[in-house]
């Protein structure tokens, strides 16, 4: 091992200690009940400042950072820009519904919707799919990525176990509570830095970002086979925005924290005005840049950039921000697993829960073995990012397609959304692994994404019609008006 490489590994474990110390100087005088609201909705007590940062971390993470910047063209900024949309429908429209239901996950909001508890298993348990075999891997997978090319000579997998065992550390010490301030406090120091990698990348080829690199890398309009086709903005992108910001638990779960709902409003529009002014600069810039110094390489793009730009002890302060966002994002997605799993299905099936905070450190140990084991199935993927939301498909338009017909619609039953779900599941899985790669059907996967919620939409209406017999009627007016009562008429 280099002497670098031992550099960075000390500066990295110093500024994560530095972190654990302040998270721990600012809850320490927090007392705990063990409740589900303590130990999933931080007690209810976290103010605009936590919500912003910890929706902020939640999301930028090294999927971001290293697969955005992996694509190196400045196309895949568009993520980040319709986010900012998505934000405002989270505040402005989401906020005020789970604050009038009163719940913890968002699957409550479903069986209180539809007076069943059928779909509220059935989406927790797509959730649950999607958590532990694509969210938390790949988010152990590409920081450890990122640490290694930056520098830090250790195997993947190593990086990869050093990482989760941290995070679940956070998730069992603390709950939601230490997994917020932690990613608040992580949050400053990754923005600023990655702010001044793009400055560096920028001056290390004199401020022409265009210089040798090809037209299709640097246009905001992209082509019909672009990662994102310029009309997809007006078709599946924003309903993608609307499900991963709105009814997305380790998201949504952030803004549910705050005392009231001006508050939590306060937080969702700071996360939104830092995802409009800052992100989208740090996640395409610093691969461009890449391409035009070393080629076309990838995922590999960010983390060789960071080591190229930066002295070894500056560098080693980057990958201590980085380390402690992938810690952040990983420990915020397990806190949403296991509050996934406590309410909706150890409750429900196994037996009242006495002590959440026991449940979350047992159930949180067996995610971080599962997570660690799975690292290595996202080594071979090209791009981390792109199959990231190929794989989101599966169970984000399913999902999405219950609430839009729960918030929309009186009148439908449990078993139409369900049916409407698993036509929608099934049907993404065969465009996915059999029709798209057999050439069978050509329409790119953001496309693709709004025939599913569609379809899963008519799905569930027909059956509720002709199968169940029901009668759906749209008025999301009287919806509302239920929720702010606090009942229900399905």
């Amino acid at each position: 091992m280099t002497e670098a490489s031992l550099i960075q590994i000390a500066v990295c474990l110093g500024i994560t200690v530095a972190i654990a110390l302040a998270t721990w100087a600012t809850l320490r005088r927090e007392t705990h009940d063990g409740s589900k609201k303590d130990v999933y909705l931080a007690g209810g007590k976290l103010s605009w400042l936590f919500v912003a940062g910890a929706i902020t971390l939640t999301n930028l993470s090294t999927d971001q950072l290293v697969g955005m910047n992996g694509n190196q063209m400045l196309l895949l900024a568009w993520w980040e820009i319709s986010g900012f949309v998505g934000l405002l429908i989270l505040a402005f429209v989401f906020v005020p519904i789970y604050y009038r239901a009163r719940v913890t996950t968002v699957t409550e909001l479903l069986e209180l919707r539809y007076g069943g508890g059928g779909i509220r298993t059935l989406v927790s348990a797509l959730f649950l799919f999607g958590m532990v075999l694509i969210y938390l891997p790949a988010g152990l997978y590409s920081g450890a990525l990122f640490l290694k090319t930056a520098g830090i000579d250790l195997p993947l997998l190593v990086l990869a176990a050093f990482l989760g065992v941290i995070a679940a550390a956070y998730t069992m010490a603390g709950g939601l509570r230490a997994v917020a301030v932690m990613e608040t406090y992580s949050g400053v120091g990754v923005l600023a830095i990655a702010v001044l990698i793009v400055i560096l990348a920028l001056n290390a080829v004199d401020w022409d970002m265009a210089r040798g690199v090809p037209a299709e890398r640097l246009t905001m309009v992209g082509a019909a086979d672009s990662p994102i086709p310029f009309h997809t903005l007006f078709t599946g992108m924003i309903f993608i925005q609307i499900y991963y910001w709105s009814t997305n638990q380790p998201i949504t779960q952030k803004a549910m924290a705050a005392p009231t709902v001006r508050e939590a409003q306060k937080g969702v529009l700071a996360a939104a005005t830092i995802r409009i002014l800052i992100i989208p600069a740090i996640v395409v810039i610093p691969g461009v840049v890449a391409y035009q110094l070393f080629g076309d390489i990838n995922d590999a793009a960010y983390g060789r950039l960071v080591g190229e730009v930066l002295p070894p002890w500056l560098s080693g302060v980057f990958a201590a921000a980085i380390a402690a966002a992938v810690i952040a994002h990983t420990a915020a997605v397990m806190n949403a697993a296991v509050g996934l799993y406590a309410v909706d299905f150890h409750e429900k099936f196994v037996g009242k829960v006495a002590d959440h905070r026991r449940l979350s450190s047992i159930v949180t140990a067996l995610l971080t073995i599962a997570s660690i084991a799975l690292v290595p199935v996202f080594q071979s993927a090209q791009s981390i990012i792109n199959l990231l939301q190929q794989l989101n498909g599966l169970s984000s338009m399913p999902i999405l397609s219950a609430f839009v017909v729960g918030l929309l619609f009186t009148g439908v039953a449990s078993r139409a959304a369900i049916v409407g779900v698993l036509w929608g599941f099934a049907l993404y899985a065969l465009y996915t692994f059999v029709w798209q790669p057999a050439g069978l059907i050509g329409l790119h996967y953001i496309d693709f994404m709004v025939v599913t919620l569609v379809t899963s939409v008519i799905a569930a209406l027909a059956v509720n019609r002709f199968v169940l017999g029901g009668r759906a009627q749209f008025a999301p007016r009287k919806v509302f008006a239920q929720l702010a009562e606090g009942r229900d008429e399905p």
